[in-house]
């Protein structure tokens, strides 16, 4: 157990963790060059395509230093916002973290963010300072701020360069020095943290753990605590590139468990495995559960395939425990589910992975976040979809999230991204210049207001040099309206938003812009309107397709002509009140679009 080293590797978005991750597989001869490719352990496609890390990937090493042989367990995470709760997790199993920071451009908000998680778990942490061989690289700069930052020394900053190998060598020997063995005691009782699973559909679903206290083997029978349903351990092993089996297991490793088990509801990351006969005596605790951000609702485009999308949100949800869902059902959509995601960014990406994955067709609504209601009766309910809102009539106040959020960025952009978050009724809240030419910006603000496109805009504004992060605060009052879209005078639910008051008159004429571009055009006229409550406050109309019921009409009497206009006209109003419109799913996304 004194041999094992567990560790993560931390950093914002596109730092360089995932080719250093390379670099270590490559010194520790974990793979064979056959093996070998660039982002080894980004193996969806998707991260591929994206250059993004998706998903935390554990692998296996072994490191010999000084004549001892030491067992390394990696944890490579990703380093966007809309995935921290991965970053949350892998930081749950690991005693240390390496610390990655670009030299080319200084430390940015969510380094800063899982940096303070990691620290809140007491991980040790080790600098390393990557892209050294780059010909903008200001080393002595970000060194300082650095410093700043973890109050480490100077000399402890590892210099690093993931693309040429440079440093890797002593990031190897500093994990072996500096990060702790794990603490644990293999005589106790069982007490093993699950920190991912996922689904495979000939072996069922496999669980990855950390045993943090006692050791298991083939064959053991064991019991997941939360859900108490028990098993056998069919199959236990470490996590190289590919699963590899072992008899035993002790405290302080890190693996997975195959144990047959088909329904996903019955594992939860952040569950504890103990043993039936001599089980432990609580949960492993410090797990928090996950706080999803941004909620829409996604409905199968053939409602016969309905139990098709359940079975695979749910497979889903096992290998991206982020994700939450409810049943609900819509007017014009049929049965479908609500859906919790962290973000644009992790909405975005599982409707893909459906897409990809399961190939299954959705539609989704409008995002939005969750509000709390009050009515006059003095009764609290909280509301996830604009349609689940009591009548104008009995609502007393509304109250919706507020985030702080940071903004790590050049003094350059300060003007307009002050301007960016003002117009999103931000709030300024602090502003510390962190060196010279970076300055951080706090501001106060609703979710609401940056589940859109707030982070495409900060990164267009900037250049692409601002980081963002952001954490929950506290509910408040808001002057928040329905508005609502009809199509002939019918509500369609699905393009319902909550919005605030000064916002949706501006949002609600061009909605009904935008929906005349994409309804197709039919026999009868279409009337596109936006309402709040009674009030109509927008309106377009799609004209009708017409016959040319005069064409053989030439020369006569005008009244031959008027006679046959108006029984066209009669035609097309019965054709109306029977008519139903199709909204094509365009229209859905294109409201995510609206500027």
């Amino acid at each position: 157990m004194k041999n094992i080293r567990n560790f993560c590797i931390i950093a914002h978005i596109d730092h360089g963790k995932s080719t250093l991750a390379d670099r270590l597989l490559e010194k520790t001869k974990t793979l064979s060059e056959r093996e070998f490719h660039d982002q080894v352990l980004d193996n969806m496609d998707l991260e591929k395509e994206r250059g993004i890390t998706i998903k935390s990937h554990a692998i296996q090493m072994e490191y010999l230093h000084e004549g001892t042989l030491y067992i390394l367990n990696l944890i490579d995470t990703p380093g966007h916002v809309d995935f921290s709760y991965e970053v949350s997790r892998s930081i749950a199993a690991c005693e240390g973290a390496l610390l990655v920071i670009d030299a080319t451009q200084g430390i940015q908000a969510q380094t800063i963010s899982n940096l303070y998680m990691a620290l809140e778990h007491d991980l040790e942490i080790i600098p390393v300072l990557n892209k050294m061989d780059m010909a903008n690289a200001m080393p002595e700069e970000v060194k300082d701020q650095i410093v700043d930052l973890t109050g480490c020394r100077r000399e402890d900053i590892i210099e690093a360069s993931a693309k040429t190998g440079m440093g890797v060598d002593e990031i190897l020997k500093r994990i072996v020095t500096k990060i702790p063995p794990p603490s644990g005691s293999p005589e106790a009782p069982l007490q093993a943290l699950i920190f991912d699973s996922v689904f495979n559909p000939f072996r069922g679903i496999i669980a990855y753990f950390k045993i943090v206290n006692g050791s298991i083997r083939t064959g053991d029978h064991v019991k997941f605590f939360s859900t108490g349903r028990e098993y056998d351990a069919d199959e236990v092993g470490v996590l190289k590139l590919k699963l590899q089996p072992r008899q035993f297991l002790g405290t302080g490793d890190v693996g997975y468990i195959i144990s047959g088990i088909k329904e996903s509801s019955e594992v939860r990351v952040g569950d504890t495995i103990t043993h039936v006969d001599n089980p432990c005596s609580e949960a492993i605790s410090g797990f928090e559960e996950v706080k999803p951000m941004v909620f829409a609702g996604i409905y199968p485009v053939d409602a016969d395939d309905y139990e098709d999308l359940k079975s695979s949100i749910e497979k889903l949800q096992l290998n991206d425990a982020a994700l939450s869902f409810v049943p609900e059902s819509s007017a014009a959509l049929g049965f479908g589910f609500r859906c919790g995601f962290l973000g644009l960014l992790h909405m975005e990406i599982i409707q893909e992975r459906l897409d990809r994955e399961f190939d299954m067709d959705v539609i989704t609504t409008v995002p939005n976040v969750s509000y709390r209601v009050y009515t006059k009766k003095g009764e609290e309910m909280e509301v996830h979809n604009p349609s689940g809102l009591p009548p104008v009539t009995m609502i007393d106040r509304i109250e919706e999230p507020y985030i702080i959020a940071q903004v790590i960025t050049h003094v350059d952009y300060v003007g307009s991204i002050m301007k960016l978050c003002i117009d999103k009724r931000g709030t300024l809240r602090n502003q510390v210049y962190l060196t010279r030419d970076r300055v951080e910006i706090t501001f106060e603000m609703p979710l609401a207001e940056i589940v859109f496109d707030f982070y495409d805009k900060l990164k267009s504004i900037s250049k692409g040099y601002a980081s963002f992060d952001y954490y929950y605060t506290a509910f408040k009052e808001a002057d928040l309206v329905r508005l609502d879209i009809l199509l002939n005078g019918e509500m369609v639910d699905a393009l319902s938003t909550l919005i605030h008051r000064s916002h949706a008159y501006d949002f609600g004429r061009k909605m009904c812009v935008k929906l005349k571009e994409l309804i197709p055009r039919q026999q009868f006229e279409i009337a596109i309107q936006a309402a709040i409550g009674a009030k109509i406050i927008a309106r377009e109309t799609v004209k009708a397709v017409r016959k040319d019921v005069t064409a053989k009409c030439y020369g006569g009497d005008i009244t031959r002509k008027r006679k046959l206009l108006e029984k066209q006209k009669k035609g097309k109003k019965r054709m109306r009140q029977v008519g139903n419109v199709q909204v094509p799913q365009q229209a859905f996304l294109a409201v995510l679009k609206l500027e």
